[in-house]
């Protein structure tokens, strides 16, 4: 039960900072020498994160869902219909490939040093000024590919497709808003699908509840954390942890 509250934690905190859960499932236990989550599991926490981005950002999704047909709410609709277009595709079709970088701790190691290299980048950009509802196709698309991009280990979803939100022109609260929004049907579609797989197989345990509850605790905590440094230090304080973290995980494991 310990191990999965530990799992929780290191789920809830990474996947909304911009420094990679999945690459942290990872290493942390490569580093530390001891068996980690599987892909199974990994995923069902998932929900866990699930449950916390739904309620921070549950004014927005009420009025998706109660305003569809307001001019904001179709907006949003498009975008996250658009965007969530090719990690769909990108990740059934490489499903396999990118399976078997998550057993080669170097390769999400380095991939952890490519996340911080691009959040340096991203701190370089000017700040921008337009919300989510002013939002085009074109958008969607950038910061669609960004998230597929993000299918590998290591590489940070809410740190690719942030940034691509910033290359798009939107502020940096915006931008978060955007990616995590975006999040919702890739977040909830990996922990439904792997959690029905593991009730159907006999593989889910109930040891993982705690983990999913941990991860959704953490997960609210870390949205509100880094909403507040996206403003007041942007992205330079992550990309310096990805790039050291990483340069330290790759020479250890």
């Amino acid at each position: 039960m310990l191990t999965s509250a530990l799992w929780g934690l290191v789920q809830g905190l990474t996947e909304f900072l911009p420094v990679s859960s999945s690459g942290h499932l990872v290493l942390v236990p490569a580093v530390l020498g001891i068996d980690g989550p599987d892909l199974a599991t990994s995923a069902v926490l998932h929900l866990g994160t699930l449950a916390a981005v739904l309620w921070y950002y549950r004014r927005d999704l009420l009025g998706l869902l109660t305003r569809p047909t307001s001019p904001a709410s179709k907006t949003i609709w498009m975008l996250l219909v658009i965007g969530t277009i090719p990690a769909a595709v990108i990740g059934l079709a490489l499903k396999g490939p990118i399976d078997v970088v998550f057993s080669e701790a170097w390769i999400v190691a380095a991939c952890l040093m490519v996340t911080g290299a691009v959040l340096l980048a991203a701190s370089l950009l000017p700040v921008g000024t337009r919300v989510v509802e002013q939002g085009r196709w074109t958008d969607a698309v950038v910061v669609g590919m960004a998230q597929a991009f993000a299918l590998l280990p290591g590489i940070s979803r809410s740190g690719m497709t942030i940034t691509a939100g910033l290359a798009q022109g939107f502020d940096r609260v915006q931008s978060a808003r955007f990616a995590f929004l975006l999040g919702v049907p890739a977040i909830a579609g990996a922990g439904f699908f792997e959690g029905a797989d593991m009730m159907r197989t006999g593989g889910f345990q109930a040891s993982a509840l705690v983990g999913v509850a941990v991860a959704a605790v953490v997960g609210y905590l870390a949205i509100s954390l880094l909403v507040r440094l996206l403003v007041r230090r942007g992205l330079m304080p992550f990309a310096i942890y990805c790039l050291v973290a990483g340069a330290i995980a790759y020479f250890l494991v």
